[in-house]
């Protein structure tokens, strides 16, 4: 089972979400890949998650997390031992979003959330003071990130097999020229 977790007011529409499941749909793969719609709140997501996942395996399990879903991911792995591909995963939200605060419109198909202060208390919560098994981690992690600093990311990920993208974006525009190592990891061939 793969399971993407989106980025902050991002939804299942993004491009590498959607690139991800076509790969897999083509595959013959499909009943594998979930990517549910993650709520605001950073607790109700996880649980959302981990409720999604009762009864399977760690080791039939992969999550694949962009930005704030990469943070998301590294709380999960660590909490159930799945492996976990991180997408210039956000390694400080309750810091990064404290500005975010109020209403957010949302990237895809329109609509809004609204950020409260609790939110930035629940990411401190889920905070992971450090990886236990670098070998279940493989970061993607762009230095032209405008959003988040590739450094920040080089450093809490220490040791994890790691492709640096010279240049790039926060999205990953090039994605498609990750996707099937990003699957490989996960063990689809």
């Amino acid at each position: 089972m793969i399971v993407y977790l989106h980025g902050f007011r991002s939804s299942p529409q993004s491009f590498k979400a959607r690139l991800l499941a076509q790969r897999m749909s083509e595959r013959g793969l499909a009943h594998e890949w979930l990517c549910p719609a993650l709520p605001v709140s950073p607790l109700e997501s996880v649980a959302l998650v981990e409720a999604a996942l009762a009864g399977i395996p760690a080791e039939q399990v992969s999550l694949i997390g962009s930005s704030l879903g990469g943070y998301y991911a590294t709380w999960l792995a660590e909490r159930h031992g799945y492996r976990a591909v991180l997408l210039n995963p956000a390694t400080d939200p309750g810091r990064d979003l404290s500005h975010y605060v109020g209403e957010q419109t949302l990237w895809h198909g329109g609509g809004s959330i609204v950020v409260e202060p609790r939110h930035l208390d629940e990411f401190r919560t889920l905070a992971v003071a450090s990886v236990t098994r670098p070998e279940r981690y493989y970061l993607i992690a762009a230095t032209g990130d405008e959003v988040l600093d590739y450094r920040d990311m080089l450093k809490f990920y220490a040791g994890v097999t790691t492709t640096l993208i010279e240049g790039g974006d926060h999205g990953i525009s090039d994605f498609g020229n990750y996707c099937d190592r990003t699957l490989a990891f996960c063990g689809i061939v």
